[in-house]
């Protein structure tokens, strides 16, 4: 990936390229990975920050979808199931295991309700029982067969299982258990599925906060939100991977449509020792009093819990409301009742938009999570058709990005060059599958660089073996923590905004790190990153001052 200024010039130069993708989130980034593979000529644009959108603001978790099968989606379980398996092997510095236990306080309920919601008809969800459940988690244990990564379910009886899960409540007859899967670096995958289509396909230019908008029957105007200049680019085709903003940027193109019913998800960053302990090396998947599945399980030092899920008309609109968090904590408080938990352990809210399509069902949770392209073919006033890509979910994005791609080739009249299916992701290869050997790894790479560690330790984990080419750039500055948040140094900080388009200090702690997510954007740390930020972008000190002031609103917005 180009410096961004450089990148803005390749643009101004770039009259025609035969796919412009708008959206430059987990679905964006990866059809252009695998377009960059093909030798595709692509440009891609974001109008907001890469992965600013739902991408950034997911529950972590890579699943294969349990509870779509009471919806009948056993296509989407078994798709989900094998990119959750691809993830783990080829993803591993970034996608884990994650046992699954789900509380059950009765041994028969919803014999009768569960097939009439699997038949479709119109009844409120929940109520599953151990029977239901049993049943559930076997037919998803048949389907998964032949792409096993995981053990098997089995149930664990209540004295059992309370004393695995201390706190949680005691009016149960046993839990369910089963395993998944959870991200801790979603950012960074997203935001390096970019990096490398820019490595692979040379010619390739990926810019964030750049606008677009039909300009005449064949054009498109794109326009730098950061300095008002604009570039005019001839599109073969147009693919508007901008999730729950498609119906908005198509209309900015010239399409009207109405594909999109989004459905926003809040989740809650909590800080809570006792919880923390309690839920050890597993997610509890839980069932609320009103029949809301919600879950919660460690993320990093943290824990994470949510979520939510109402309809939104506007996506720009959507927010984590006092409601909701209330909602949340006594949904929490009812699994664990024994554990003291108040919104004052809170450090983070988010809050997203699911790119679902649109629907008239009264039930949000069973609008379908699998994925569809939606096509606005040309026009009279407009030579390019656009290809609208509709739901899908964290977990399925290369599955959807293998079909858009083979699409947008027989479009172009192309062949397919390669395969990416067993391609590692970036800072994947050569990474170690045994701690022992992860652990010797860390060792000989601090002795070669004489850094701690501890300290090399937390870079193998945010960036896999692509620590080697950082520790090589950066070696003498690595060794250099900074005062305020000793777990970074000046010399990632630099590595990050020098190579990854950083314009903005919320980019920097929320969309190429973890930093604000895990509540640790307090005005001293931002203070100090826009320093190291600001002398590497030319920032005088009004424009360091103002970042840390927008930085520091949007995020107490989110964590008040």
């Amino acid at each position: 990936m180009k410096k961004r200024p450089d990148a803005w010039r390749d643009l101004k130069r770039t009259k025609k390229c035969q796919v412009l993708i708008l959206g430059g989130g987990v679905n964006g980034a990866a059809v252009l990975r695998d377009l960059a593979y093909q030798g595709v000529d692509c440009v891609l644009v974001d109008k907001n920050d890469f992965v600013a959108g739902a991408s950034s603001q997911s529950s972590r978790m890579i699943h294969g979808g349990l509870r779509y099968l009471e919806n009948r989606e056993f296509k989407l379980v078994r798709e989900a199931v094998l990119e959750r398996n691809r993830l783990l092997r080829y993803a591993p510095h970034y996608v884990f295991p994650l046992k699954t236990s789900i509380p059950i306080d009765s041994w028969f309920a919803g014999l009768l309700k569960s097939p009439l919601v699997f038949l479709g008809l119109p009844v409120t969800p929940g109520g599953r029982g151990a029977f239901v459940v049993k049943m559930g988690l076997m037919f998803y244990d048949f389907i998964t067969r032949k792409q096993r990564r995981t053990p098997t379910h089995f149930l664990r009886s209540k004295k059992k299982a309370l004393e695995e899960i201390p706190g949680l409540r005691e009016n149960i007859v046993c839990t369910a258990n089963y395993w998944d899967a959870w991200v801790s670096q979603a950012e960074r995958l997203c935001v390096n599925m970019v990096k490398e289509a820019c490595t692979v396909k040379p010619g390739t230019i990926a810019l964030n906060y750049i606008d677009a908008e039909r300009e005449d029957a064949g054009t498109v105007k794109l326009t730098d939100q950061t300095g008002g200049e604009t570039a005019l680019l001839e599109p073969d085709i147009v693919v508007n991977a901008t999730g729950a903003w498609i119906d908005f940027t198509n209309a900015k193109l010239g399409a009207g449509t109405q594909f999109m019913g989004g459905t926003k998800g809040s989740h809650l960053v909590i800080d809570n020792k006792k919880l923390y302990d309690a839920l050890g090396d597993r997610m509890v998947y839980y069932e609320h009093t009103d029949g809301r599945v919600c879950i919660t399980f460690r993320f990093l030092d943290k824990v994470i819990m949510g979520s939510t899920d109402i309809k939104v008309e506007n996506p720009d609109d959507a927010d984590c409301e006092p409601s909701e968090v209330e909602y949340m904590i006594t949904t929490l408080k009812g699994a664990f009742p024994k554990l003291e938990i108040s919104p004052g352990d809170i450090v983070y809210q988010f809050c997203g938009v699911r790119p679902l399509p649109a629907s008239n069902l009264d039930y949000t949770s069973r609008v379908s999570r699998s994925h569809h392209v939606g096509t606005s073919p040309p026009d009279k006033d407009r030579a390019f058709p656009i290809h609208s890509l509709i739901g899908g979910k964290w977990t399925t994005f290369g599955a959807f990005a293998r079909e858009v791609t083979d699409a947008l080739l027989e479009e172009l009249g192309a062949n397919r060059k390669k395969s990416i299916d067993e391609v590692c992701y970036t800072g994947a290869a050569g990474f170690p599958e045994r701690e022992d050997e992860q652990k010797a790894l860390v060792k000989k790479t601090a002795a070669e660089h004489e850094l701690s560690e501890a300290y090399v330790g937390h870079l193998f984990s945010r960036y896999g073996m692509e620590t080697e080419t950082l520790a090589q750039a950066k070696s003498k500055d690595l060794a250099k923590p900074l005062k305020t948040l000793p777990g970074y140094s000046l010399g990632e900080i630099a590595w990050i905004v020098e190579n990854e388009c950083v314009e903005h200090l919320m980019d920097l702690v929320r969309r190429r790190s973890v930093i604000a997510l895990l509540g640790d954007a307090t005005g001293d740390v931002l203070t100090e990153l826009a320093g190291v930020a600001g002398d590497l972008l030319g920032w005088d000190a009004g424009r360091r001052s103002r970042e840390v002031a927008d930085t520091l609103k949007e995020v107490r917005q989110k964590d008040s």
